[in-house]
């Protein structure tokens, strides 16, 4: 039997809005534009952070998807998301010239999609909506390092420049140039965030007529999703037992995953 839920996100009442809107909720149709204002002035934060400014661990993907559902109300979607990306990409370092994905960038993205697409069906964030974003948004880890390092590239050229003016006593002009190669990082995060909120939105129509065999599909994919995640991670640990511990992990995520659809309201 399909759960009531999953029944909602694909009936939802055209009164949702006005409910959510009662409890003092942000309107899908009213808080749009505000969701996708905030998604893109944390991305772009979270890009500055990760490469320049602070780098205290802030752009993890677990730490910014929480602090995306938390600045869009959407905590539940946060820590799913957060919890898969950040079990995904443990073992990435960036070693000498070599960098690794993006892991930040895939995981804002689909936070943001997934509390945006949340509010506009009028209902709380599902493992079907869950598996769906992760789905959409996860090759943007690998884009997102093709354009990190091109932007790393200028940024580096600017940075020798800064380096001859402040040699030549033009300090300002050097500090000019220092911000030029930061903000593109900046811009470049915000414009992906943000768009990955409004995808979100614009979605909501579709996910709400899906047929109930794909919505129940979905909300099993999650699980998987978490164990594959975990499996990742233990095997690049490189420990003596590698194989052993992922697939402990796989069963472990697999059982918490597995939790948390039953405690929404998986189909039976």
């Amino acid at each position: 039997m399909v759960p009531a839920l999953a029944r909602n996100l694909t009936t939802a009442p055209a009164t949702s809005s006005l409910l959510l809107l009662k409890r003092g909720e942000v309107a899908p149709l009213l808080g749009q534009w505000n969701f996708v204002a905030i998604a893109a002035l944390w991305g772009g934060l979270l890009a500055l952070e990760r490469s320049a400014v602070l780098q205290a661990m802030f752009s993890r993907p677990l730490v910014a998807a929480v602090g995306t559902g938390l600045l869009l109300q959407d905590v539940p979607s946060g820590l799913a998301v957060g919890f898969f990306f950040e079990l995904f990409y443990l073992g990435g370092a960036s070693l000498g010239g070599r960098h690794p994905d993006h892991e930040m960038l895939p995981a804002v993205m689909a936070t943001a999609s997934s509390a945006t697409l949340a509010a506009a069906s009028g209902a709380p964030g599902t493992p079907t909506i869950w598996a769906a974003c992760i789905l959409l948004f996860a090759p943007f880890g690998r884009i997102g390092r093709v354009l990190e390092e091109q932007l790393d590239d200028r940024a580096t050229r600017l940075s020798g420049k800064a380096e001859a003016s402040a040699a030549a006593g033009n300090l300002r002009r050097a500090a000019r140039q220092n911000l030029w190669g930061m903000w593109p990082h900046f811009f470049g995060s915000a414009l992906l965030c943000g768009a990955a909120a409004y995808v979100g939105h614009a979605l909501a129509p579709f996910e709400n007529q899906l047929p109930l065999k794909v919505v129940k599909a979905l909300a099993w994919t999650y699980p998987p999703l978490c164990s594959v995640a975990a499996a990742v991670a233990v095997r690049g640990s490189n420990a003596r037992f590698a194989f052993r511990y992922a697939a402990l992990g796989a069963l472990v995520a697999l059982g918490i995953g597995s939790h948390v659809l039953f405690m929404r309201g998986a189909p039976s």
